[in-house]
């Protein structure tokens, strides 16, 4: 199977199924010295770790970070530093209940990977999705969080919010409101609306998607101006999580209905005008805040009845039980911020090649 690591300087590979031994990733061309705070990390864990309520699947997963190579500690007492080789991390699954999934040994369930991974392999792992599951996304997030403390010295940091839940859309941005709530959304009365929605939906056994909103500061420079625009690349890392369908820069689709008056960011002695752009021009980042939004689909595994096939071809009706979330939202949040971060990190790497620092 290729197409597991991501990055050119900054290259993050992913391992691990859902019902294995345990998933991670291995970050190579991490510079050295770099001091890395491992509660910091674990806390950005435990913001995606499954069992925390709202939407969340009721699987209980601790999702302790263990790192296997790369740190070194000089002194008892300090934070370890990264040695510049590859950083190994592993997160080793405890709540795996492969035995739910044995109805679907021969079955295909509508809206997941089993179909697609069956023809492209002549195989596929029926626990859980294996590879395709959500649960190797908490290897990014790992690999995020070491991206994290690296940009920060160069200030850069990264955000992510709900903007809209199962129809509900937050009308107001208090951003002081996101970590009150379990939805991570900006508008208080939106999240209690969300939450009773959830509920709603829960009951009906069927699911819910969403949108999220990133913004991240960032220095003007990055991304290569042809087949690696920065925001191409910001597209990759964020398309290839799982239940992410759609996604736009700035003002997104909106600008088909603009003017070129309109669209265009006015520069004046103090800078830009408006954002529409969303931060990038020419596949460049221009020193604004980068503003994107991702559509987040409904969990596709519902305790609805649905048509699909067997294996064999014939038509069968399924029902899944099992541990799921409603939504992939608020759980795909810090898997958005993760991706968001590789990405600036990799190629603030690969600017500082061309002007080193």
């Amino acid at each position: 199977m290729a197409g597991n690591t991501f990055g050119k300087c900054f290259r993050v590979t992913t391992w691990g199924e859902s019902h294995g031994t345990a998933i991670g990733a291995v970050i190579d061309g991490c510079p050295p010295g770099v001091e890395l705070d491992l509660e910091r990390l674990q806390r950005e864990m435990d913001r995606r770790k499954p069992g925390q309520g709202g939407a969340s699947s009721p699987r209980k997963e601790p999702d302790r970070v263990e790192v296997l190579s790369g740190l070194f500690c000089e002194q008892p007492g300090e934070l370890p530093k990264t040695t510049g080789t590859p950083i190994s991390l592993a997160v080793y699954n405890k709540d795996a209940h492969s035995k739910s999934y044995d109805n679907l040994r021969e079955i295909y369930r509508p809206g997941h990977g089993d179909i697609t991974y069956n023809a492209k392999y002549g195989v596929r792992d029926h626990r859980g999705g294996g590879r395709s599951s959500a649960r190797e996304t908490a290897a990014r997030v790992a690999a995020g969080a070491v991206a994290d403390q690296i940009l920060e010295q160069f200030g850069i940091k990264v955000c992510a919010y709900t903007v809209a839940l199962g129809g509900i859309k937050a009308t107001t941005c208090d951003l002081a409101e996101i970590q009150d709530n379990l939805y991570y959304c900006p508008d208080k009365d939106a999240a209690e609306k969300i939450d009773k929605r959830v509920s709603e939906v829960r009951r009906q056994g069927d699911t819910l998607g969403g949108i999220v909103e990133i913004r991240a500061t960032c220095p003007a420079g990055l991304g290569e101006p042809v087949f690696d625009k920065l925001e191409a690349e910001l597209a990759h890392g964020l398309m290839s999580i799982g239940a992410v369908k759609g996604i736009e820069f700035g003002s997104g689709f909106a600008v088909a209905d603009m003017l070129g008056s309109e669209s265009n960011d006015a520069i004046g002695p103090d800078g830009f005008s408006s954002n529409n752009a969303g931060g990038i021009l020419a596949g460049i980042s221009s020193g604004q805040e980068l503003v994107i939004r991702v559509a987040v689909k409904p969990i596709p595994s519902i305790a609805k009845e649905q048509q699909t096939i067997n294996r064999q071809g014939d038509a069968v009706t399924i029902k899944i039980g099992g541990r799921h979330d409603i939504s992939a939202i608020p759980r795909v949040i810090p898997v958005c911020e993760a991706m968001v971060r590789i990405t600036l990190l990799d190629h603030l790497l690969r600017q500082n090649a061309i002007f080193p620092k």
